[in-house]
């Protein structure tokens, strides 16, 4: 069924005599959700960190009470990358690559400086982030995460999610995920409500089980962080905002040209620049933003912003979502539990090594 009108609208008319549409009833506080669309600074995971923190200010005076910062922002997303792998082998600077690319990995628990210091940002500002990074885990193995940790501004560092498959060329240097960090959590608003959110990273977005449990635990917004910058990109955020009939909120990174970043090879026509390995043009950024953020009805009220780093905000009504599943809800009544059912396994897995004492 094709739905002429989205949510219930009433014309009215604001001080300046010009007419605006309004819902008919709320009944929640609205909230000021955003994606701070930034990238991996070429000098490392600490410049990046800094990069972040001077967004306080700004984050206070638009009173944001939920920030998503996106895919490997901390860590880095070394795009263009072989990390020296060729089929059958792999060459000496693709190893000393990883080696350099795992030192500027961050941990991602309560210990980890990094996570300690956005905590302490988080407080500041009064904002719930959720941060993209790259995640070691070095009492254990030296194998790589891509990684979003949720981050409260009362009780700090409260959870995080692993991505569940890397794309392509990702699986060499990340590792999978499990089903335990399939995680969802409530954000502090006032007057002591809530709201839960989760999500997923970039392409695995598009696996519909994983969509499916998700919205299984009950989220009233969807995070997203991504550094896939194509327009398909934003349909794919409308289409699970539409179908979870959820908010979403999906922060890309901003990365400037090859030669900014010192990634690519020599670029042919300038032998000062450096290009993507085929790429057209060297004088493009490495990834142009595309950060947005969308309604229950798959419309984008916000963004998307591009070809610059930024903080997009959009405010967000909580009681619309109820309205939206009144005639579609994913998991209430338009589910057919009598007829599919999912399994998910949220047991964490380990290293296949199990230590027997005969004592």
């Amino acid at each position: 069924m094709n739905e002429s009108l989205t949510y219930p609208q009433l014309l009215c008319k604001n001080p300046e005599g010009q007419q605006k549409q309004t819902r008919l009833c709320t009944t929640m506080v609205k909230q000021v959700v955003a994606a701070l669309q930034i990238g991996s600074s070429p000098r490392g995971t600490q410049d990046t960190l800094q990069n972040i923190l001077k967004y306080e200010n700004e984050i206070k005076e638009k009173q944001c009470k939920l920030v998503v910062i996106p895919e490997a922002t901390l860590g880095g997303y070394p795009k263009g990358s072989t990390f020296g792998a060729y089929l059958g082998y792999r060459t000496q600077e693709g190893k000393e690559e990883y080696a350099r690319y795992y030192n500027q990995a961050v941990v991602c628990d309560t210990t980890g400086a990094e996570i300690q210091k956005l905590s302490e940002f988080s407080n500041k500002t009064g904002a719930f982030l959720v941060v993209g990074c790259i995640e070691k885990v070095p009492d254990q193995h030296k194998t790589l995460y891509c990684t979003m940790v949720f981050i409260d501004p009362v009780k700090g560092f409260v959870g995080k999610h692993r991505k569940i498959m890397p794309t392509g060329t990702e699986k060499l240097i990340w590792s999978l995920g499990d089903g335990s960090t399939l995680t969802a959590v409530d954000v502090p608003l006032e007057h002591n409500k809530k709201m839960k959110i989760g999500g997923a990273i970039c392409w695995e977005n598009m696996v519909p089980l994983l969509r499916h449990a998700m919205y299984s635990k009950g989220l009233d917004l969807w995070v997203a962080p991504t550094v896939d910058q194509r327009p398909i990109w934003r349909s794919v955020m409308q289409t699970i905002a539409y179908e979870g009939r959820l908010f979403l909120v999906s922060a890309v990174q901003y990365m400037p040209d090859a030669t900014t970043m010192g990634y690519g090879v020599e670029d042919p026509n300038d032998p000062q620049k450096k290009i993507l390995p085929g790429w057209p043009e060297s004088d493009v950024p490495c990834i142009n933003g595309g950060s947005v953020i969308v309604n229950p009805y798959g419309e984008i009220i916000a963004g998307p912003l591009l070809g610059k780093e930024g903080l997009l905000t959009g405010e967000i009504d909580l009681d619309l979502i109820v309205e939206a599943r009144y005639d579609f809800d994913p998991v209430g009544h338009y589910s057919r539990n009598d007829i599919f059912q999912l399994t998910v396994n949220e047991a964490p897995t380990n290293n296949g090594v199990k230590f027997v004492n005969g004592n």
